[in-house]
């Protein structure tokens, strides 16, 4: 169960009570404060969370590309069930929300390149703390070689426009400048990505296991985790994601992938909180799949699913919920990540 926050851990301040001395009532808000802060000792660098009181604007981008060579089913409802949940439960107002489907005549709402960017930067413009930004996409992930050397398996991760083929993939790079590096501190900034090879799709430093803690990041790590990918990419006949994993091995063998995290670690992280949910790693596939007779992404079927169910889950009980949920039925492993240190164990919002 999810831990209510206190004083020590960055909740907002209680009331304070009548009978409480004058100058107790005075000096609890800025002790409180400070404690809400949450300085980053390690970067050097403060932070804080959101309490996501302030503003709230979203964005949402479905991409079934219909009449391609490899179109999708679930891209659009997975939109409209998202669309649907974050308005009914999470105070999301049409009124500061941009949708994006590749069924739209508008020719401004088009998931093009230059439209998904457009959408990306009035997202964030105007962001202040406390302020609580959503975004979600449904559609094709890619990957493609790393160029500064902050990916630990070598290859930058991406989405795919509707017009990729003609004007190219939108690298995660390009990504965390434009939602990421603008932020404020304590602006709130919670992204889905429901689509294949997004583990690091946002390139943030911290990713967090199942029982709520840092993923450590070391040469014996990486070598696992690039065996067990290609020992699944093997058994499932997969040969790209087997050429993947045997990059990635060889980067960690050389100490190479441990320099890429440290990279991403001393550049990208951040005093906004943001967080990010991925479908799978970034080695793997997400499924777009049938579920009750619907077409759906399987990450986002799942997300509404465990949040229906109970809207009050902690990052780590939320994490564990959605992979429960996918397995045994996929071979996807979704990711939570963010960027800066956080206690999972606190109650997820949006």
């Amino acid at each position: 169960m999810p831990r209510d926050y206190d004083e020590e851990e960055n909740e907002y301040p209680e009331e304070e009570q009548e009978e409480q001395p004058e100058e107790e009532t005075e000096e609890a808000p800025e002790e409180e404060q400070e404690e809400r802060d949450g300085e980053g000792e390690e970067e050097g660098e403060s932070w804080s969370y959101s309490t996501c009181s302030g503003n709230k604007k979203a964005v949402f981008i479905g991409i079934n590309y219909a009449n391609s060579s490899a179109p999708l089913n679930g891209c659009h409802n997975d939109v409209d069930n998202l669309h649907t949940f974050v308005t009914e439960n999470w105070g999301y107002s049409d009124a500061e929300i941009k949708i994006l489907l590749d069924n739209d005549e508008d020719e401004e709402t088009q998931p093009t390149g230059e439209n998904i960017r457009a959408a990306l930067i009035w997202l964030v413009e105007g962001a202040s703390q406390n302020d609580a930004l959503f975004l979600h996409y449904s559609g094709h992930g890619g990957n493609q070689e790393d160029t500064d050397g902050d990916e630990h398996d070598g290859t930058d991760e991406t989405i795919c426009p509707i017009d990729y083929e003609e004007n190219g993939q939108i690298v995660d790079d390009e990504l965390h400048e434009i939602l990421v590096k603008p932020l404020p501190r304590g602006c709130r900034l919670t992204v889905i990505f429901d689509c294949c090879h997004s583990g690091s799709g946002l390139d943030l430093p911290y990713t967090y296991g199942t029982d709520g803690l840092v993923k450590v990041s070391s040469s014996l790590g990486h070598s696992k985790e690039a065996i067990e990918a290609a020992m699944q990419a093997h058994s499932e006949g997969n040969d790209d994601a087997l050429a993947l994993a045997a990059r990635h091995l060889s980067l960690a063998a050389t100490g190479q992938a441990d320099a890429a995290h440290e990279l991403t670690k001393a550049t990208k992280t951040s005093p906004a909180d943001v967080i990010f949910l991925s479908g799978c790693k970034d080695i793997q596939t997400s499924a777009d799949a049938t579920i009750g007779g619907e077409a759906t992404g399987a990450l986002s079927h799942a997300l509404v699913k465990t949040l229906t169910e109970n809207s009050e889950q902690s990052y780590t009980d939320l994490l564990n919920n959605i992979r429960q949920i996918l397995e045994g039925e996929y071979s996807q492993i979704p990711q939570l990540s963010s960027s800066h240190p956080m206690d999972t164990s606190l109650t997820f919002i949006i």
